[in-house]
């Protein structure tokens, strides 16, 4: 269970580095070159593509970080809950799980699905 909370880890970590320079190496080493990103908001297919996303949603969410919940993992797939809110809030503005598809230690496919998102 720890690789599959580790690779959920790296990727909130992907998530709330807001160096570019940083945050591109990151997804770099983490998804698979012809990876895709499938959730209600969004449909994207490449690393370029996730990087870009990534970067669009700090910007639209500047100041709030994604933080970890519950993992659980089998075979090649990981699912996990996250929030993304101010830090220290009581309360996340958002919050959602996603299931990621795992290729030689890589993130191949993830499908993200939103509990809870701001009216």
């Amino acid at each position: 269970m720890s690789d599959y909370r580790n690779t959920a880890q790296r990727y909130i970590d992907t998530w709330n580095e807001t160096d570019p320079a940083k945050r591109r190496l990151l997804v770099t080493e983490l998804f698979t070159v012809d990876t895709t990103y499938t959730d209600p908001l969004a449909q994207r297919a490449g690393t370029d593509d996730v990087d870009q996303m990534i970067a669009g949603v700090q910007e639209q969410f500047a100041g709030l970080v994604f933080t970890l919940g519950e993992v659980d993992g089998h075979h090649d797939l990981a699912r996990f809950t996250w929030y993304l809110g101010a830090p220290g809030a009581d309360e996340p503005l958002v919050e959602g799980f996603d299931v990621l598809v795992l290729a030689d230690n890589k993130i191949k496919h993830v499908h993200g699905f939103l509990n809870k998102v701001p009216a």
